[in-house]
Order: C-alpha cells, then structure tokens, then sequence
C-alpha cells in the first residue's frame, strides 16, 4: 500500500483526526461554493461535491437547503480560505487550513495558540512545501474490479486506489479533482463523499510520551477554532 493508505490508516485511529465540527464546516463549504458558482448544484460541481459530502456526514437535508438559501443572500459573509504554516514543539511542522471572514482575528488565534504551547508560527510556504496536496474519492465498492478501475483512472491523475471498509477510496493530486469527479459522474458511478488532504512527505518519531503530548496540546487548541477547518502535522502515528 502506498502513503495515502497509511496516511489515512493513521488518521482514523486518531482522536482528533474527525474534528466535532463537521456540520459547521460542511456549512462553510456550502456558502463558498454558492457565492463562487451559484445555489443551483447542477451547473456547480463545487457544490454537488459539498451536498455528497453532507449526505455523507449525515447533515439533514433541510440543513442544507437552508445553507445553500442563506448563502445566497448578499449580507451573508464570504468566507476567505486561508493557510497557516508553523512548527510545534520538539520540530514538528503543522500545516492549518482556515476559512475565516475576519482573517486579523484568525491570524491573531493562530499566533496566540503557538506562541501558548511553544510554538513557532512560520511564513507562508516555510511547510507546505513538506505536504502533497491531494485529493480524495469515496465509491461504493458494488462489483467494481480495483485492477481494472486503476488503469482506467490513471489517465485522469490516479494515484491510488484501494478498498476501505466496504468502499473504495480513490486518491490523486489536487489538480485532478475536476476530471475525476467528471469521470465518474459520466460513468454512473455514486461518489458518497470526496474531499482534499494534505498527506506528510515524511514523519518524525518522537521519542517519549511527553513529546507527544506537548504536540497534541497545541494541536488541540488549534483544531477547537471555530475558523479551522483542517490540521495536518509531521508527527509519526
């Protein structure tokens, strides 16, 4: 298997890999894709990505449609995708996803949590250098041949394909979202829910327990903002 498998194994054995925020987050999503493409989901690919990623999340319906209403209206704020880069005790680098509409008062939570849990916030591209950016599919895996799907999707930027669970996940760089979403929808093929991450090049074992923790303590401040959406990090699982 490769990183993506690995990567992913790691962060479902994690506490805090699925944060307890998913319908705040999927309502974000919901205001971004709308004000960037409009409420209507089938001229939206943005947007039907986010409603399968709800459906997913188990956001009842009519969450959504009152999201997708609110978002339309022009006194409702846009939300700014903004990343924060930095690095935790003991070296770790900590790369922070954020949609905020007021970016001094996310810059000044960020700053306060590294410097609280001795920390160090880092400038723009000083780690998200060390993360590929990638995204990811879920697909019922019905009577879906995994070999056979592999050599179909790696002319649309595939990279990885394997079963989880009762499902198949599909992962590929981030630039590859478009074709693959397109593709499958053509084929008929249900995508349950999809998304980004931001899988680590390389790990870093810590040595003790205490290390670990002083990690985890700044990582627990930061993914209990309310402007986080995603925390991705270099420590080992």
């Amino acid at each position: 298997m490769g990183r993506a498998f690995e990567f992913r194994k790691g962060r479902k054995m994690k506490r805090w890999a699925a944060m307890a925020k998913t319908f705040t987050r999927i309502g974000k999503d919901i205001v971004m894709a709308v004000k960037e493409g409009g409420p209507n989901p089938e001229a939206n690919s943005r947007l039907r990505a986010v409603i399968q990623n709800a459906k997913s999340a188990n956001m009842p319906k009519e969450n959504v449609e009152r999201a997708i209403k609110k978002a339309t209206d022009k006194d409702t704020a846009n939300y700014k995708e903004v990343l924060f880069e930095g690095y935790a005790p003991h070296g770790i680098a900590i790369l922070i996803e954020t949609a905020t509409d007021n970016n001094n008062r996310t810059v000044a939570n960020i700053r306060s949590y590294f410097n609280k849990c001795n920390g160090t916030m880092g400038t723009q591209g000083s780690v998200e250098f060390m993360f590929d950016h990638t995204c990811n599919f879920r697909i019922p895996k019905g009577e879906i041949d995994i070999e056979e799907m592999e050599l179909e999707f790696i002319d649309f930027g595939a990279e990885e394909i394997f079963v989880d669970e009762d499902d198949i996940l599909i992962y590929a760089p981030f630039e590859s979202f478009g074709a693959i979403q397109k593709e499958l929808e053509n084929s008929g093929i249900e995508i349950l829910s999809s998304g980004f991450e931001r899988i680590p090049q390389i790990t870093k074992e810590l040595k003790s327990e205490q290390e670990i923790a002083d990690v985890e303590k700044l990582l627990e401040k930061i993914e209990e903002d309310d402007d986080v959406m995603n925390v991705y990090h270099t420590m080992k699982e």
